[in-house]
């Protein structure tokens, strides 16, 4: 990797989440949780309801209960600077521990990121037993898990120079996820992170993952920022052969390859630049979905799988549409390497996701597919659907037959992500 790519890259995790995000202000949210979480509606019954995108805050002592003595000292720590949760190695700092608005009484904040310590936030974005009470009260069964700080963030580890502390760092990420996993009696399942900069360490961590049991991956949905090979290039093939031949899915979590702050008119206070990045970021999977169509690597890879995470679901028609229509006028020479169209290779390889929409499932979704809609909550980050989630569902799929409602709520993510259920 260039040094001026490693200098580019190396103040991602401090910025992962806005400094603002963390200052006083916002409104909290009173929640009357004992009648809006209630657990599963009757409606439902039978269902084991797949909430396709959470968060867990990595514990404090994530990292440092797993350091051997090789690496005391050395791995990342919490330290509270100016009244706020950090995550440091050594003197860098990596940032904050992500987002939490959910508060330690199940109230919720409104117009910020997360509450500056980890003891004012909900104690279930770290906490294997109340994160499972904080399901059951949503009637919720299982979780997708992604992670909530930027301390594990592929660029800044590059940047340490320190090649064996980044990838025990990643290692030691990922075993906390199968301990979560098992702790949990299979409900939490986090997605594991890679050493992507290192091609041998990256094939072998996806293996010993994918033999321990984790269900999937998150990746950079354009590596080329991190001054790594594109996905065009012959560098992913042997993994992303592994990944189709054992079934083990992608995620591409938002589009952060974008910078939804570029489009915001200047002057904005913290909540409206937030309120229109926040809708950006969803929209721009757009982009994540197009460039895999277009690529050929999906004839390359047939039985690959691919989760639009916190994608939202209702631009899908419309960038389908466009694709199709961009097939005929644009990709004419590129028959060779495209053997399907646009709508083909999304009913073959993706799945997006819905939270706080109502009119995408209920109008869209036999155009999009019932078997390629997932649910998620977003707990516990900014715009979750929290709390009020079972009547957002009885509201967006009560129109539907029990066989669909459970395809959508159960079935799908069970076949993503090769769940035990």
């Amino acid at each position: 990797m260039a040094e001026k790519d490693s200098a580019v890259i190396a103040d991602d995790a401090p910025k992962y989440w806005s400094e603002q995000g963390y200052m006083p202000g916002g409104v909290l949210r009173e929640v009357d949780y004992a009648t809006q979480s209630r657990g599963l509606d009757p409606m439902f019954a039978g269902i084991k309801i797949v909430d396709c995108d959470t968060h867990i805050t990595e514990a404090p002592d994530l990292f440092t209960s797993r350091a051997t003595a090789k690496y005391k000292g050395r791995v990342p720590e919490v330290r509270r600077v100016n009244g706020v949760d950090r995550w440091f190695i050594g003197d860098r700092n990596f940032g904050s521990l992500g987002g939490n608005v959910i508060r330690a009484d199940n109230n919720k904040l409104l117009g910020r990121l997360a509450f500056p310590t980890i003891e004012e936030g909900h104690s279930g974005a770290y906490i294997t037993k109340t994160r499972l009470q904080a399901m059951d009260d949503m009637g919720i069964w299982a979780q997708i898990c992604y992670q909530n700080s930027g301390v594990t963030q592929a660029g800044s580890l590059m940047s340490l120079g320190d090649n064996d502390l980044a990838v025990t760092i990643i290692k030691m990420y990922n075993d906390a996820a199968i301990e979560r996993q098992q702790e949990s009696g299979d409900r939490l399942f986090t997605m594991a992170h890679l050493p992507l900069w290192d091609e041998k360490e990256l094939m072998a961590e996806a293996r010993r993952c994918i033999d321990m049991g984790l269900k999937g991956f998150v990746l950079p949905d354009t590596p080329e920022r991190l001054g790594l090979p594109s996905f065009n290039g012959e560098y992913w093939t042997p993994f992303l052969d592994l990944c189709s031949e054992t079934g083990t899915p992608l995620n591409f979590h938002l589009n952060a390859a974008v910078d939804p702050n570029a489009l915001t008119w200047k002057g904005f206070a913290f909540e409206q630049t937030l309120s229109v990045v926040a809708t950006m970021f969803s929209i721009c999977n757009a982009a994540t979905l197009g460039n895999w169509i277009v690529s050929g690597r999906l004839d390359r890879h047939p039985k690959l799988k691919i989760g639009l995470i916190e994608s939202g679901m209702g631009w899908v028609p419309f960038a389908l549409e466009a694709l199709e229509h961009q097939f005929d006028e644009m990709l004419a020479s590129k028959r060779a390497i495209l053997n399907r169209r646009p709508w083909e290779y999304f009913r073959d390889h993706f799945w997006v996701t819905y939270w706080f929409e109502k009119v995408g499932p209920q109008k869209l979704l036999d155009v999009i597919g019932e078997d390629k809609v997932l649910f998620e909550t977003d707990f516990p980050h900014p715009t979750s659907l929290y709390p009020g989630v079972q009547d957002h569902i009885v509201e967006t799929l009560g129109g539907y037959s029990p066989e669909v409602r459970k395809k959508v709520l159960q079935s799908n993510a069970a076949k993503l992500y090769n769940l035990p259920f």
